[in-house]
């Protein structure tokens, strides 16, 4: 069977200025740490970043945003990351808020191939927004349009050469949803094994949306 597992530098050649990343992650956990290493060592720039939270200044995906590598952000709060707070007040960085299940099924649905969701129109999160009201029956809705991107990048705790997946408890956030809104993603994992290995009823993520596997560490087979 088809084996997935490539180098990372192999499987960044996909990742340019100017693309579109969706990334798992909660709060830190569950991030590609070594993922987002390799992209601030490419010296890619101009990053639409999507995902849950800004991260941290010097920890994960908020590197990307300290070193100004990003310009625009889509996700639920950036609390723990100051700098991505101040390149917003600052105009450097386009920052755009969902709460944190919204974001989430608006990611899903781009995974699934929904066009979006419908969202009550009276929550006030969204004022100044664009988005088209729908009646049904005697309700307001406002349609909130599914998420995709051109890159996703996740982390799993174990996978199979041909990128079925496991992941480790609060890991399992949003890195599923990721795998499928993304044209290409690329997955790191700790521990990779031969195909048949993994319990099927633990695999998260089926291997048909998993483009590349890259090992923690950068070893490969």
């Amino acid at each position: 069977m088809l084996s997935k597992w490539v180098t990372v530098e192999t499987a960044m050649e996909n990742v340019r200025d100017g693309a579109e990343v969706l990334y798992g992650g909660f709060g830190g956990v569950g991030s590609p740490l070594l993922l987002i290493d390799y992209l601030l060592q490419k010296g890619v720039q101009d990053l639409t970043l999507i995902g849950n939270d800004a991260g941290f200044p010097e920890w994960g995906i908020g590197r990307l945003i300290t070193k100004r590598r990003v310009k625009k952000l889509i996700t639920t709060h950036i609390g723990s990351n100051p700098e991505a707070g101040r390149q917003m007040l600052d105009g450097v960085l386009d920052v755009t808020f969902y709460p944190q299940g919204i974001l989430a099924e608006k990611i899903r649905s781009g995974g699934v191939g929904l066009a979006g969701i419908l969202v009550e129109a009276s929550q006030g999160w969204e004022m100044g927004t664009e988005s088209p009201i729908i009646h049904v029956e005697d309700n307001r809705y406002r349609l909130e349009t599914a998420i995709s991107a051109q890159i996703g990048l996740i982390y799993a705790k174990r996978a199979d050469s041909y990128g079925n997946l496991i992941y480790d408890k609060a890991a399992r956030n949003l890195n599923p949803l990721v795998a499928m809104a993304a044209d290409i993603t690329i997955v790191e994992a700790d521990e990779i094994v031969p195909v048949g290995e993994l319990d099927p009823e633990q695999i998260m993520t089926p291997g048909i949306f998993v483009d590349y596997i890259v090992k923690s560490g950068g070893g490969h087979a």
